[in-house]
């Protein structure tokens, strides 16, 4: 998925090198030519132009208010996700090395942000690294079948018996400080007199656990376990559950975590942006996990009673979340048949209200308590060209019914635009026109 470029290497994520892409930096050699260079200092300085525009510290109050659950206009944002590879296909990029390749689609990303979509992301003037990482896995590892070309895919789960739990262990990771280091000072070689270059510990997108769950059990298997096999399920959570915070303790004492309060796109939607975070005792040195957002969902469960996703899942969820400073929850799946059980997440703030939830329901249960981070159906996007007024109907609809909300539009999830980029501008731009109708 994160080799689409062709001769490059990208990031399917469309944010930037994140959790999966930073990965591939093991496998690439960090030599930039002087050609490539200069492109890339190019490229860097019109992001820094757009950075420096008036309407960026615009936006960047408004998410700060939004977070913080002010009043503003609804906000906008749009990740074109595997999009990207129709707006900015690989033939176009003109840098040679697999890494300047990498780099040359990020700053392609945020120029046609900037010029382009019209939405209300953040031009930063900043340029994240990755640590270069490795995890070792829990002993065992799902087999995939199909795929290729970011196809349709089935797995083979390699616990097919829980007489094998006990040969689980946690997933860990090693960090390649070195290659890290050397990632770090070539990127500050490259663009520190145009852009701020900052490393970042970017290790999970997701603590909803059932992904990993179904990975190893099978997701028909999981279903069968909870009336076959519920203890043993019960095990398995707590297992992954403790992995977890394994994980976390290990990031937060080695000092691998970072701020995600500000440009970062946080939960499954929407920046991060607020007053909040850090703690007011944080000491500017060491990051703690409740300093940062924190997110999960349970995607895979999607059609697991309320009773069963209260036994089964939550529970095992809670004890993750409770670390974090403010929390979002839930991405695809309709959280208002959940929320009794979801609104007990610890210092919760983001709420997703998928294409197929409730809208009415989730805008009464969510008031001005919560972000109501809206997710339109992106098949909305998938075709050469858009019904416009089906989409200005739908999102009219949800603006109606969240009036009051603190509201963001979120297009994402995207596995094609119709091959034509300027679907996104014009989503863009209709969702912009009912946010300010909505105002009046």
């Amino acid at each position: 998925m994160v080799e689409r470029l062709g001769k490059g290497l990208g990031d399917s994520l469309g944010l930037s090198l994140t959790y999966s892409a930073s990965k591939v930096v093991n496998s690439v050699e960090f030599v930039v030519s002087d050609q490539d260079k200069e492109i890339l200092r190019t490229l860097a300085k019109e992001v820094a132009e757009i950075a420096d525009r008036p309407i960026e510290s615009e936006k960047r109050k408004l998410w700060y208010q939004h977070n913080d659950l002010e009043d503003t206009r609804p906000l906008i944002f749009c990740d074109p996700e595997n999009g990207w590879y129709e707006i900015i296909p690989h033939h176009q990029l003109l840098c040679e090395g697999d890494l300047a390749r990498i780099w040359e689609f990020k700053l392609r990303k945020e120029i046609f942000w900037g010029e382009k979509m019209n939405d209300d992301r953040v031009i930063e003037p900043i340029f994240k690294v990755q640590y270069a990482f490795q995890e070792i896995n829990r002993g065992m590892q799902e087999s995939i079948i199909g795929g290729a070309d970011n196809g349709s895919y089935c797995w083979d789960a390699p616990l097919k018996d829980y007489s094998k739990l006990e040969s689980l262990h946690f997933q860990k990771i090693e960090v390649d400080f070195e290659r890290t280091g050397r990632l770090y000072n070539l990127a500050r070689e490259i663009f520190a007199d145009i852009l701020k270059v900052e490393l970042e510990g970017y290790w999970w997108w997701s603590f909803g656990l059932t992904w990993s769950l179904v990975n190893l059990r099978g997701i028909q298997q999981v279903m069968l376990d909870m009336y076959d096999h519920p203890q043993e399920l019960h095990q398995l959570m707590a297992f992954l559950r403790d992995e977890a915070l394994s994980l976390l303790d290990f990031l937060e004492m080695n000092n691998l975590l970072s701020l995600n309060n500000q440009g970062t796109y946080v939960g499954s939607g929407g920046f991060g942006y607020t007053h909040q975070l850090p703690q007011k005792d944080y000491n500017g040195a060491k990051v703690r996990t409740q300093d940062m957002w924190g997110f999960s969902e349970s995607q895979e469960t999607v059609l697991v009673s309320p009773n069963l996703f209260a036994e089964f899942i939550f529970p095992y969820q809670f004890p993750i979340l409770e670390r974090f400073g403010l929390n979002c929850y839930g991405c695809c799946e309709p959280i208002d048949k959940r929320w009794h059980i979801v609104s007990q997440t610890p210092r919760l703030r983001r709420v997703s209200v998928s294409a197929w939830a409730n809208v009415r329901d989730l805008a009464e249960k969510l008031g001005k308590n919560y972000v109501f981070s809206r997710k339109p159906n992106p098949s909305d996007l998938s075709y050469p060209k858009i019904d416009e007024e089906y989409i200005r109907k739908g999102l009219r609809e949800t603006l109606e019914a969240a009036r009051g909300c603190h509201v963001e539009l979120i297009m994402k999830d995207n596995h094609t635009i119709g091959r034509n980029p300027d679907n996104v501008i014009r989503w863009c731009r209709i969702a912009r026109e009912e946010a300010e109708r909505i105002m009046g």
